[in-house]
C-alpha cells in the first residue's frame, strides 16, 4: 500500500507547467502582418486609383501587401 502512495506522489511530482515563451518585442514587430481585409481595402484603393480600369487583380493584392508591409516595418 505504501508503495502505491509513493508511485503516484512521483507522478504528480512529474507534472510540470507548460512554458510560455512570448516573444521579444524585435520578433513582435517582424511577426506582424496585415489582414486579409486591409490588404483588400488596398487593393481596392490601387483598383480605383487606375479608375476601376481592368488589371491584374493578383498584381493589385501583391502590391498593396506589399506597402501594408513595409508601413507595418517602420
Amino acid at each position: 500500500m505504501a508503495k502505491e502512495a509513493k508511485r503516484a506522489t512521483k507522478k504528480v511530482a512529474a507534472i510540470r507547467p507548460p512554458t510560455i515563451v512570448r516573444p521579444t518585442p524585435a520578433k513582435e514587430a517582424s511577426c506582424r502582418r496585415p489582414t486579409d481585409e486591409q490588404i483588400r481595402l488596398r487593393a481596392h484603393q490601387i483598383f480605383l486609383a487606375r479608375n476601376g480600369a481592368p488589371g491584374d487583380e493578383l498584381s493589385d493584392w501583391t502590391q498593396a501587401e506589399r506597402e501594408l508591409l513595409e508601413e507595418l516595418a517602420k
